[in-house]
């Protein structure tokens, strides 16, 4: 599976953007976003379940986040809304499988795509 990120940028608090990574290749199981700050560890933001197009979002962005796909463009969509300065991070798509606890993890066959970064600053 090749995966291939865009859609980041500056924007101010409170605005939106929307992530999309295309997806080319085999299945998936599971394919979602992980984020890593400056300074911080990787962490899940969002996964979508590819049997039952079930989703998962970390507390953090619950509300205002949104994961979806579109199967004729093979492509998976991350809408960010009311985005604040501590969303500032790169944003990596990749596959994987969805968790309860941490939202999305990574497995033996998981590919990434390459990051791209979104800071949120006035």
């Amino acid at each position: 599976v090749q995966l291939q990120a865009s859609g980041g940028g500056l924007v101010q608090p409170g605005g939106s953007l929307r992530l999309s990574c295309v997806a080319s290749g085999l299945d998936y199981y599971a394919i979602g976003w992980f984020r890593q700050a400056p300074g911080k560890e990787r962490e899940g933001v969002s996964c979508f379940k590819d049997s039952d197009g079930s989703t998962r979002y970390a507390d953090s962005v619950s509300g205002r986040f949104t994961i979806s796909r579109d199967n004729a463009k093979n492509t998976v969509y991350l809408q960010m809304n009311s985005l604040k300065p501590e969303d500032t991070a790169v944003y990596y798509c990749a596959t994987g499988l969805c968790s309860t606890r941490n939202v999305i993890v990574t497995a033996p066959t998981t590919s990434w795509g390459q990051g791209t970064l979104v800071t949120v600053s006035s």
